[in-house]
């Protein structure tokens, strides 16, 4: 079936249902639940477009009258509202710095709300330029449209069933091992092993076992991990031993905690340079075919010939009224959240007004360029991959230059109290763009997917703002559950807690740290400096590499996580992309022996599986880890253990490290075998 097919024809059929509404409603909130959790554990999120379609198809089978339009509508809804989980790469800050004790549950909700809200307007008028008249692959977009392609009617129901068996055994499979993991004990999440350069030098041989970032690495593909490993050995054998071996260490100390300390106070600065320099540089890259556009789109709008009245279906988006009434709402709801954040700040009238104005601007503003420039490169390159975390850098840097500028004014700086003040408006700000980045990675994705299988788009726009609403509910309680279980770096709600057992939120946790420097004026740029240097190299590497070869490629942003991320948590991705590429090239060999004329079909099919597989498991140890949250937080309460599952003790650790390594490796071979004995469509 090609691509425009669907096109070809009008399609009657219903889209935007009522059981559809619902059933994506409950799919929301496991997915923003799922990735809550992913991103606050390894600052990564996932797109849930492939299994909310399989997920829906499954369900959506046994009514007789479901089609393929209906299933359409139904992932869309529930991909915004995972995608929209990237509000916690900011807003955590909040809690790290101390101004939060806990989430605001009205205010939580209002940003995610009225950010995912303004990204799908933002992205409405590229729809045309970026979408329909456009060259990009949209890798996703793509990938779920074949899906539901096969779940359709017009093929056989035994795909579809075999598509939500793959994604449901991935997820038990993952959702048991994390259970004998962070529940019982058992087994191991990692393996840190100390190796010694020379004389107060050592270098770590990470290893870390987790399914949900095996299969997301799975999912990015060769060329991002093999980049975040170039990180992770620049990093471990050069930036580390190297400022240990200028460093006065005392005699006696912990060498790997020396270590530790180095790569957390220094190289993670680096890395978050040479993420920020490498967003700059991407959406240079980017800026001339965004405002091409851009420029298209607003002659479309402008074109009297060019109306809903006028146009097919499947050309016609939210009426100009439509947009300015949501747009009107969203700009109320802004003034409302940014008022009662404000209220806390004992401003006079007139500065609480002007910091309003100045933040709802700041928003709205930077908010729209990061949608077109994020919309292009969820086209480019997907929306798993694209750099939300850089772009929340950008938000951050602006935001408290920003707010600083307006502070000074004020004379906030004069207390202590007004420092963590304006330093928490900056991150609340931030949290408004970096929703607004997230949703328009998101909506032009699930818009190609729509071209793709005949879809209206107004009713996809609508179905994208039902989605950002069902999340923004969904978000807040989830992050209050998994902070009362596990707390964060710096926010522990009670004292006696385990610091090992926070969850890291590393973007979050940079954030903090840049807007905190920025205010005390202790940001120590020089580490930043050498990130956006080493940056550079790496950018000009990149260019070269593309220029004098068609394979090969060294993306900048996935070399700066590398240096950023806590090595046990990159090994798993840098494993199952590699994964990725040996099973692929495997089953490429194999189809030019059996079926040279079938190739590409053929490795498509047997990916798929390994697609939804990796989906699964993403998805089964995520909410694993929201359910083993909400066990310690009841024992908590009640008095009891915050290890209420633990089976074993301490020294059952060197044992639960192999048996980790053990099971990680069945996994492995597991996941393989499934691809490679995928059966083949005939």
């Amino acid at each position: 079936m090609k691509n425009h097919d669907f096109m070809s024809h009008e399609l009657k059929l219903p889209e935007l249902t009522l059981r559809g509404v619902i059933l994506g409603l409950f799919i929301t909130i496991v997915f923003t639940a799922s990735n809550v959790y992913l991103g606050l554990k390894v600052g990564l999120t996932f797109s849930s477009a492939i299994p909310a379609a399989i997920i829906s198809m499954a369900i959506l089978r046994m009514c007789k009258d479901s089609n393929i339009l209906e299933n359409n509508l139904v992932q869309t809804q529930a991909s915004a509202a995972g995608t929209l989980s990237a509000v916690i790469f900011v807003i955590p800050g909040l809690l790290m710095i101390g101004y939060w004790q806990g989430f605001q549950f009205w205010q939580t909700l209002m940003i995610c709300a009225c950010g995912g809200c303004l990204g799908v307007l933002f992205t409405i008028p590229l729809r045309r330029a970026m979408v329909v008249n456009t060259d990009l692959p949209y890798p996703e977009g793509r990938a779920a449209a074949e899906i539901l392609k096969v779940g359709s009617a017009s093929v056989s129901e035994k795909k579809g069933v075999t598509g939500m068996k793959d994604i449901v055994s991935g997820g038990v499979i993952a959702a048991l091992i994390n259970l004998f993991s962070s529940g019982f004990g058992y087994l191991s999440a990692e393996m840190m092993n100390w190796i010694h350069l020379g004389k107060n030098v050592v270098t770590c041989l990470p290893l870390g076992f987790s399914p949900a970032l095996l299969g997301a690495g799975y999912l990015i593909g060769l060329a991002s991990g093999l980049a975040i490993l170039f990180g992770l050995v620049v990093t471990w054998l050069g930036f580390v031993p190297y400022f240990m071996s200028i460093s006065d260490i005392p005699a006696g100390v912990d060498i790997g905690e020396v270590a530790t300390s180095i790569w957390s106070s220094k190289i993670r600065f680096m890395g978050a340079g040479t993420i920020g320099i490498a967003a700059i540089w991407t959406l240079i890259t980017l800026l001339r075919p965004i405002l091409d556009g851009i420029k298209m789109s607003i002659k479309a709008v402008s074109d009297n010939s060019v109306s809903n009245d006028n146009l097919h279906r499947m050309d016609t988006d939210m009426t100009p009224k439509s947009i300015g009434i949501v747009f009107v709402l969203i700009i109320i709801g802004l003034i409302g959240v940014f008022y009662s954040f404000l209220a806390g700040g004992n401003l006079s009238t007139g500065m609480t007004l002007l910091y309003i104005v100045v933040g709802i601007i700041v928003a709205v503003g930077m908010g729209f360029f990061v949608a077109a420039a994020c919309g292009y490169m969820a086209g480019l390159i997907g929306t798993s991959s694209s750099p939300i975390s850089g772009i929340g850098i950008l938000g951050i840097i602006v935001s408290s230059l920003v707010v600083l500028a307006l502070g000074n004014l004020a004379g906030l700086f004069s207390s202590e109290y007004g420092t963590l003040f304006a330093t928490a408006f900056a991150i609340f700000i931030t949290s408004v763009i970096t929703s607004i980045a997230a949703i328009s990675n998101d909506n032009l994705q699930d818009l190609k997917t729509g071209l793709l299988v005949g879809a209206t788009p107004w009713k996809q726009q609508v179905a994208l703002l039902i989605g950002c609403i069902a999340g923004a509910i969904a978000i807040a309680p989830v992050l209050n559950l998994l902070y009362e279980a596990y707390g964060f770096p710096g926010a522990m709600p009670r004292p006696d807690m385990d610091p090992n057992q926070v969850l890291s939120a590393p973007q979050a946790t940079l954030m903090a740290t840049i807007a905190k420097g920025i205010f005390n004026n202790s940001m120590d740029w020089s580490y930043i400096l050498y990130g956006v240097i080493f940056g550079i190299i790496i950018i000009i590497i990149d260019v070269l590499l593309k220029k004098s070869t068609k394979n090969l490629s060294l993306p900048p942003l996935a070399v700066g996580m590398g240096i950023y991320l806590p090595p046990t948590l990159q090994m798993p991705l840098v494993v199952g992309a590699v994964l990725s590429y040996v099973v692929n090239r495997y089953l490429r060999k194999r189809a030019e022996v059996r079926s040279p004329q079938n190739v590409v079909d053929d490795v498509d099919t047997c990916n798929r599986r390994g697609i939804l597989f990796a989906s699964g498991m993403i998805v089964g140890e995520s909410l694993m880890g929201v359910l083993l949250a909400g066990v310690i937080v009841v024992s908590v309460t009640s008095g009891g253990s915050e290890a209420p599952l633990r089976m074993v003790g301490d020294s059952f650790g060197d044992t639960a490290q192999w048996l980790g390594l053990l099971v990680n490796i069945l996994l492995i071979i597991e996941f393989a075998r499934r691809v490679i004995t995928a059966k083949l469509n005939k």
